[in-house]
């Protein structure tokens, strides 16, 4: 018989949630005391007594003919009381308990699911008392309320809101039957090339096994629907039920999108959905989530559910656009629309951080106590270290406080006290800091930001922000304006406090804590996450397997202690079809963008370099250079020597998405003229971009892609040689030859393609860097300035 499993907490908020969304009201600022509070909750369970019982696993069978679901969930507390056993459910608050005066209906709804199935199992079928207490999370004052339930009522009650959720538990089982009788019938959809069965075999058996498996793909291996294809088989054999495709671009998320939709082709069932960030698909201008700034908030409760359920009845792909379609229909807010659809879905497709951040992962499927049966595909896994390292880290400005401090101080003068002392602690640290600081211990400033936090949730749940009656009737429009704009800048600094203490809750001997004076006097304390690996298995061992695949994992084991804590993990160097004489790959040899060389000579040669190399075939190129300063030194110097045939085009620095989208347009098969794009490496072109056959036929990257020296890359050479380890390999090699071979990869997209890679710089030829090279780089050429012409034209002829 079909099991489904939900827990109680989501059971009733998603079948008893109405009205707004409304981020006025304060919404994330009450929390559950398990998870803001565990502190309080804990005492306040302790000075129940002995006969109380707390925690208390719980579970309800609901059978029907042809499939049962399974509800459960774990009672803050159980007690006895005038003859009645009492479920108390204890949920804490940050607002003045005196506002509350009845119970809210998700909490007591969750509390009457406790009280109905503690009736069933101890065999009774009795009477129950359930108690609500909330506790004010800053001063810790209590406030009950008690009700008592005929079991007859529970049971009425409960099979209320279980008639509301069969027809989605039919949906699902019904759904699950048609996807896997499609899912037997599913075939490979292309020839084998040369590895690609045994790369898809190999998923397929990391998935069986339960293990993580690092896939060295070069480009043009066909990596996406080699992931794809075994995770949906293994769907099919119950080794998973919900697939994530993870990706740190958009144009990754198109090309898993166009893999399914191949499988569907193929007669695959099977429903994905696309998740987008909420600014890109706001209806508004302004992501303002409240009734008054945007129409589709009010009520949205209401008429989401019903959408969600009409739009899984009508198609099995969710696209943004499709979103944005069905969202204007129902006058939903699509974003929250898209999480909502996500849950009922078998593969969903989007960003690291709905998976990894703790502040945006959907927590239905990772928040705390959550487990399934996930796979998790995640491409282009390289660049999961440095976003790894941004979402476990944090920072703190002693400036932003005071900022705070100030905006506050006409409206609460307990939370401007409680500023100053966090300022003060702060000041203290700051005259201990010469440029930076390596601590042991963030010391008492973590007690200061807690006491801090408590008081902004207090200042921004209330958010009236009252002002004096002296101000007059004709000042109220400005001052509410004014008062506004003060919220919004006291919730970002809330925000960070948020995640200052998060992460301190994260701090091992993975982190490294640093305060920084910066040149403008701004001080700074970093919680500074060296090494993700701990947190991100957090969130994978959620799942089941995981499959992290990249054209440019190299040297693999340094890619695995920093994305796995396991010791057992799987890695395979996919072979590559592409025939290697369709590639001309070169090493300038006499020339270097060393910091200490470079000068007039140097941009000359590099100059020359780009002249020769894009003259020998009239096509599309582009130039990598490793900052914004060497591009702008060097392009006056090609501009003097380069031809009428020869356009050029520069990438500048924070591009909107439009023009992004017009410089990538220009590189156009059949030009009258050659173009050349400068552009920097590791930015936004150099990787992700599919620029594939004649739109591109040459790469020419200047210098081996290190990363600026800066205090953050210094303190992981330093953590690294504190273990005896290469700090400068991890913390400047390894990332450089990465950005290197993602600028190379441009070029060579498909097996059909040709085109040449020019690598600038004389460490090119040194052991270490070569050592870092690809398989598929082998046979490439050293050349000068003098004979690099006649390289790339006898290329070019024999390709012809």
């Amino acid at each position: 018989m079909e099991e489904i499993r939900i827990s109680v907490r989501n059971l009733v908020e998603f079948l008893m949630r109405s009205g707004d969304i409304d981020q006025r009201r304060g919404k994330g600022f009450e929390k559950d005391a398990m998870q803001m509070g565990s502190r309080l909750h804990r005492k306040i369970q302790k000075q129940m007594g002995e006969q109380y019982r707390a925690e208390v696993p719980l579970k309800m069978i609901w059978k029907k003919e042809d499939y049962q679901i399974c509800i459960e969930g774990r009672a803050d507390g159980i007690f006895e009381e005038n003859g009645k056993s009492v479920i108390d459910e204890i949920k804490g608050v940050y607002r003045k308990l005196e506002e509350i005066s009845y119970p809210i209906p998700v909490h007591l709804a969750q509390a009457k699911c406790y009280a109905y199935f503690y009736s069933i199992q101890c065999g009774k079928k009795q009477d129950m008392t359930v108690q609500m207490t909330y506790c004010d999370l800053e001063t810790e004052e209590i406030k009950r309320f008690q009700e008592s339930f005929s079991f007859f009522d529970l049971e009425e009650w409960f099979g209320g809101l279980m008639g509301q959720y069969e027809r989605w538990a039919e949906f699902l089982v019904s759904w699950k039957t048609t996807r896997k009788e499609s899912i037997k019938k599913l075939v490979f959809p292309f020839p084998y090339r040369e590895g690609q069965k045994d790369l898809a075999a190999a998923v397929y058996r990391t998935i069986l096994r339960k293990k993580k498996l690092f896939i060295q793909a070069p480009t043009g291996v066909g990596k996406t629907i080699s992931a794809v294809f075994p995770a949906v088989k293994a769907v099919g054999e119950d080794l998973g039920d919900t697939i994530f495709y993870l990706t740190a671009k958009t144009i990754t998320r198109t090309v898993a999108e166009e893999a399914f939709s191949i499988l569907r082709d193929q007669g695959l069932r099977f429903k994905t959905v696309t998740l987008t960030a909420k600014e890109k698909l706001c209806v508004c201008e302004e992501a303002l989530c409240d009734p008054v700034n945007c129409p589709r908030a009010k009520g949205h409760y209401d008429r989401v559910n019903d959408a969600v359920f009409s739009f899984l009845m009508e198609r099995d792909c969710y696209p943004r656009e499709e979103i944005l379609r069905h969202a204007k229909k129902w006058e939903v807010c699509p974003f929250e629309f898209s999480l909502d659809l996500a849950v009922w879905v078998d593969g969903v497709i989007c960003d690291y951080n709905y998976v990894f951040d703790p502040r945006a992962s959907l927590k239905r499927f990772f928040g705390e106590g959550q487990k399934g049966s996930h796979l998790f595909l995640i491409d282009e896994a390289h660049n999961l270290v440095e976003r790894g390292r941004e979402m476990y880290s944090a920072s703190l400005c002693k400036e932003d406080v005071l900022e705070a401090k100030k905006l506050v101080k006409p409206y609460d003068k307990a939370l401007e006290r409680k500023l100053e002392k966090c300022n003060k602690t702060m000041l203290a640290m700051k005259r201990e800091c010469d440029g930076y600081e390596i601590l042991e211990n963030p010391g008492d400033l973590p007690i200061a930001v807690l006491e801090l936090q408590e008081g902004l949730e207090k200042f921004l749940e209330e958010s009236g922000l009252s002002l004096s009656a002296s101000q007059g009737k004709e000042r109220e429009n400005d001052a509410e304006k004014r008062s506004e704009g003060i919220r919004e800048r006291v919730l970002e600094f809330y925000f960070q406090t948020q995640t200052f203490l998060d992460v301190c809750d994260r701090l091992d001997e993975n982190y490294v804590i640093y305060t920084q004076l910066e040149a403008d006097g701004r001080f700074w304390i970093k919680l500074y996450c060296v090494n993700p690996a701990e947190n991100l298995n957090h969130y994978l061992e959620k799942g089941n397997s995981t499959i992290l695949f990249s054209g440019t994992f190299l040297p693999i084991q340094y890619y695995k202690s920093l994305l796995s804590t396991a010791s057992d993990d799987y890695a395979i160097y996919a072979k590559s079809p592409f025939d290697t004489q369709k590639r001309l790959l070169l090493i300038g040899k006499d020339t270097t963008s060393r910091y200490t060389q470079r000068g007039e000579r140097q941009y000359r040669k590099i100059a020359e370099y780009i002249k020769k190399i894009s003259s020998q075939k009239k096509g599309n190129y582009l130039v990598f250079f490793p900052s914004y300063q060497m591009m702008g030194d060097v392009m006056p110097y090609f501009e003097q020597i380069s031809s009428d045939e020869i356009e050029v085009i520069c990438q500048t620095s924070q591009m909107s998405e439009e023009k992004r989208e017009i410089f990538l347009e220009s590189f156009e098969v059949d030009r009258e003229k050659s173009l050349v794009g400068f552009c920097i490496i590791g930015g936004i072109f150099g990787e992700g971009i599919d620029l594939k056959a004649e739109r591109l036929i040459g790469a020419i990257i200047v210098g081996t892609g290190l990363p600026q020296v800066g205090t953050e890359r210094e303190i992981l050479r330093q953590y690294y040689e504190k273990q005896g380890k290469d700090g400068f390999f991890f913390a400047y090699l390894c990332p450089g030859m990465n950005r290197v071979q993602q600028a190379a990869g441009r070029v060579i997209r498909t097996v059909e393609d040709t085109g040449v890679i020019a690598l600038l710089d004389e460490r090119f030829c040194m052991a270490s860097h070569q050592s870092m090279f690809p398989r598929e780089w082998e046979g490439f050429q050293i050349c000068t300035l003098e004979n690099v012409e006649e390289k790339v034209k006898n290329f070019w002829k024999n390709i012809s």
